[in-house]
């Protein structure tokens, strides 16, 4: 008998693959000061770098999802790995503003079907009422690793040298990218050694109803596909659920993703700290992140299992944006690095506690579409991570410092409880125009 079931190893393998992105993602930041000085780039112009990859990554969200739902997450994973992880490489050859913004955008559209790939596969091989730890746990990968790149990669920096750190990295994702390719199967019935008493567990429990039902068709049963109708994009268009996810998760990266990218030189300017130790107060919000996450994935379920299907995708997300709100309201009012970093803690673990029932209920309403309906859910949220990167440099400081984005990160938060109190899971985007 297998002690480890087999989609238990599937979900390590997405959060390696979420670490990966973190820390790829966040390595950029942490070498600010290199490349501003390398390159001479003003601090204006290190929020258009910042921006060029959340446009990127936001742009090409829906596409990647698309892709993802036609062709698998096998495919579709291996490849941008393989694309960002070169990109990641040629960030070490920009010579000027324009190239590196150019390399970040399409190191950005190539990460863009990181998530959406993984919510295929998450429909594919994971029983509903385990989705929501199992996104919990995705989403802690992606803190984990940008909370270890703050420290490590400015140790790592401080020991090689940014370029040749940025080519160790693409090297990382090249060898996830072919071990991918290599295990996975996006037909659990296709893999060959996942025993047969769990592929018949995952055939009936991974959906709901009717798709349920499909699943244990004698033609699915013998492996032949079961192709959804085609998703037009008026279905996505006249979602209102669509467009409550899409503006709840605008509100969570806005928080989020000021983290992600300017938290790090934040604190070590404004408290003159050095480069690890600013790595070290940097962490401790992506750490809380994490937490998050798990906690938050854990509750989708239990409240799920429990029969509360509206309210287990509702109160996780509502309890996650009152903590942001309230932490980054009391942030702004702390004097010392410890102070402001605890509550921006509180305002990340809360802005985190919001992925997993909100990548739960895209799932929910998208079914089949699960990778076109996700990826537009964070193609908003990452226009909000652009505009994240944009505005702590141009919205005005006061004597108290960036108080104007605190507060409109706080306004965020309480419009995403509206949305959320108004969000139904039950209700389904249809496959075609009615």
């Amino acid at each position: 008998m297998r002690l480890i079931p087999t989609r238990a190893w599937l979900v390590f393998g997405t959060f390696l693959l979420s670490l990966l992105l973190y820390v790829d993602r966040t390595c950029i930041s942490t070498a600010k000061d290199e490349i501003v000085s390398e390159l001479a780039l003003s601090d204006k112009q290190w929020a258009w770098v910042l921006a060029s990859f959340a446009f990127g990554y936001a742009l090409f969200q829906t596409p990647s999802g698309a892709l993802a739902d036609r062709l698998g997450g096998r495919a579709v994973l291996t490849t941008v790995v393989t694309l960002w992880s070169v990109f990641t490489g040629l960030t070490a050859a920009a010579w000027n503003f324009v190239s590196l913004l150019v390399v970040r955008f399409i190191f950005g559209a190539g990460e863009a079907g990181a998530f959406p790939g993984m919510a295929k596969v998450v429909y594919s091989w994971i029983p509903v009422r385990e989705r929501g730890l199992v996104k919990g746990i995705n989403f802690s990968g992606s803190r984990v690793g940008a909370a270890v790149a703050m420290p490590l990669i400015a140790a790592l920096i401080a020991a090689i040298g940014w370029k040749l750190t940025f080519i160790v990295l693409m090297v990382v994702g090249f060898g996830w990218a072919g071990f991918w390719w290599w295990w996975f199967r996006d037909d659990p019935r296709q893999h060959r050694t996942l025993p047969k008493k769990e592929l018949d567990y995952i055939l009936v429990e991974r959906q709901e109803g009717q798709e349920g039902r499909l699943a244990s068709r004698p033609d699915a049963a013998a492996g032949k596909p079961l192709l959804p109708q085609p998703l037009r994009v008026m279905a996505l268009l006249r979602s209102g659920n669509l467009w409550l996810m899409m503006t709840q998760y605008f509100g969570s990266n806005f928080t989020f993703f000021f983290a992600l990218s300017w938290l790090y030189p934040y604190v070590k300017k404004k408290y003159t700290l050095d480069a690890v130790d600013a790595g070290f107060y940097a962490m401790m919000p992506l750490l809380a992140g994490a937490l998050g996450n798990v906690i938050s994935g854990g509750l989708v379920d239990r409240l799920y299992r429990a029969g509360w299907l509206t309210w287990s995708r509702r109160a996780p997300a509502i309890i996650g944006f009152a903590l942001a709100a309230l932490g980054m309201v009391m942030s702004v009012q702390q004097a010392t690095p410890l102070g402001a970093v605890a509550w921006l803690s509180v305002a990340i673990f809360g802005a985190d506690m919001t992925l997993s029932p909100s990548w739960s209920f895209c799932i929910d309403i998208g079914g089949p579409h699960a990778g076109a309906v996700s990826g537009t859910m964070n193609m908003a949220g990452n226009l909000g991570s652009a505009i994240t990167a944009l505005a702590f440099a141009y919205l005005p400081e006061s004597a108290r410092g960036n108080v104007a984005f605190f507060y409109t990160a706080a306004a965020l938060s309480g419009l995403a409880i509206v949305c959320w109190l108004l969000a139904r899971p039950e209700r389904k985007i249809q496959s075609v125009e009615s």
